[in-house]
């Protein structure tokens, strides 16, 4: 398989994880903006990856690069905006929905910083591959999420 071939590849595996992190960082308009900006980076540093990570956290390092890079670029500051569950990431009954939804909206309150380290970390990404894509140590790591858990509880209480 060519180089080509292999890009759109990881690109069609990973969309979904390339969209998630662009919807968390782009106000609506400029969605495919980033997305198209995360691709376009990917395209350029795919040549260099090692292998020393794994591809999705890769993946994940240089999406939220490009995205807060792109936030600064554009000297905006992103609005917040929940996520839609309506992408059909999630197929199940009215209540867990809601749940999510809710769930969504208090992480689109936290900071660029805080954002990343819980997204990783409900997609079950361990903490030494939230370390690798945030460069957090991993005991800061430990200690991030203990403090986003509980802004988000909270925030959820209140």
């Amino acid at each position: 398989m060519n180089l080509k071939e292999e890009y759109t590849q990881m690109v069609m595996e990973y969309k979904d994880v390339i969209f998630k992190v662009c919807y968390i960082y782009a106000e609506k308009e400029y969605i495919d903006d980033y997305y198209q900006e995360v691709l376009i980076q990917l395209w350029r540093s795919f040549p260099h990856f090692r292998g020393d990570a794994k591809l999705s956290s890769w993946i994940y390092k240089i999406s939220l690069n490009t995205c807060i890079s792109f936030v600064r670029k554009k000297k905006r500051k992103p609005i917040s905006v929940p996520l839609n569950l309506e992408v059909n990431i999630y197929d199940e009954n009215f209540e867990k929905k809601q749940q999510l939804e809710e769930l969504y909206n208090l992480i689109n309150k936290l900071n660029k910083l805080e954002k990343s380290v819980i997204l990783l970390w409900l997609e079950e990404r361990s903490y030494d591959e939230i370390a690798f894509i945030t460069g957090l140590s991993r005991a800061n790591v430990a200690t991030k999420l203990h403090r986003i858990k509980e802004k988000l509880k909270d925030m959820s209480n209140q």
